[in-house]
């Protein structure tokens, strides 16, 4: 399960065999090919491509027209482009109108790093969850994302995904099968639960190794099912802890750190909880993905440090 692979190249494959597979698949990019990574499908299916060049508003509203005729449209650009500069279009032409459109959100996070915060997408998850009528998720590993993508492909109605813009190593092995709502517990614990989303996870399963070989016993849980998502085994899970950790390149609020609380809140549970991300009022720094995580305490060692706190009640 080493094997790592850069999930917008899962993408383009995953879109090379739905459209051999007999679905009439057209990706629609905002002069966005290289983000996309786009170029084999392209070269095996020159006619299928709609570049509208940079204009995300046409971008989804192209996607929309094309779904509205019968084809399964799929948007291919930067996610703090697409949810930020077409909110109007993705609400209203996607969502609000049911159309069979599939928004892929590329580099989400702070994959960008020193292009900085006109780059950064950390509020995409809060942004979509606002929206009525679409369904949102986020995989964590090369095997997730392929399964999520053909999932979505054949499924009829909108829906977004957000992928991470670096190689991400394989947290799954050819046995994992994704289901829709799912909570996918990677680790058992009995002292803490640590919670994330996307890349993130990969920082939560590094930290439950550590915390291990320091006598704290963490189990590793990630959510790539933002919506729909199965809250009654999420609280029933994290219900059995005295702590919970969320880990997400995102704003704290909206995104995954957000959904647990919701759901611990409403459930009755006394749980505590400690949402690591974004902090309120903040950007992500500029700068490499380490130095970015290291700062804002995603890293696997910012989990480590606090999950020591609270597990020492501080």
């Amino acid at each position: 399960m080493s094997n790592s692979a850069h999930l917008a190249d899962v993408m383009v494959k995953a879109f090379i065999d739905a459209v051999e597979r007999g679905i009439d698949l057209v990706p629609v990019v905002a002069d966005s090919t290289s983000t996309a990574k786009i170029s084999p499908f392209v070269k095996q299916f020159p006619g299928r491509l709609v570049n509208v060049g940079i204009a995300e508003q046409t971008l989804v509203g192209a996607a929309a027209g094309l779904a509205i005729g019968g084809k399964v449209a799929v948007t291919c650009n930067a996610a703090p482009f697409l949810i930020s500069r077409a909110n109007e279009q993705v609400k209203v032409d996607i969502c609000y109108n049911n159309t069979n459109v599939k928004l892929f959100g590329l580099n989400a996070g702070a994959s960008y790093g020193p292009l900085a915060s006109t780059h950064h997408s950390i509020d995409d998850i809060s942004v979509m969850r606002g929206f009525g009528n679409i369904e949102i998720y986020a995989p964590s590993c090369p095997v997730e994302c392929r399964q999520i993508i053909d999932y979505a492909l054949d499924h009829q109605g909108p829906v977004y995904i957000r992928l991470d813009g670096k190689a991400l190593p394989e947290l799954h092995d050819a046995s994992y099968k994704f289901i829709p709502g799912q909570i996918d517990q990677l680790r058992a614990g009995e002292d803490i639960a640590l919670v994330a989303m996307g890349s993130t996870v990969h920082e939560i399963v590094d930290a439950a190794a550590t915390l291990a070989e320091q006598g704290i016993s963490a189990a590793v849980i990630s959510i790539a099912s933002i919506r729909p998502c199965d809250t009654q085994t999420l609280y029933k899970l994290l219900n059995q802890y005295a702590s919970v950790i969320t880990v997400e390149e995102h704003n704290i609020n909206g995104g995954v750190g957000s959904l647990v609380a919701e759901v611990l809140a409403e459930g009755g549970c006394a749980t505590r909880l400690k949402r690591l991300g974004i902090a309120d009022g903040e950007y992500a720094i500029a700068g490499d993905r380490a130095s970015t995580r290291a700062r804002h305490g995603i890293d696997a060692a910012g989990v480590v440090n606090s999950a020591v706190q609270m597990c020492r009640g501080e």
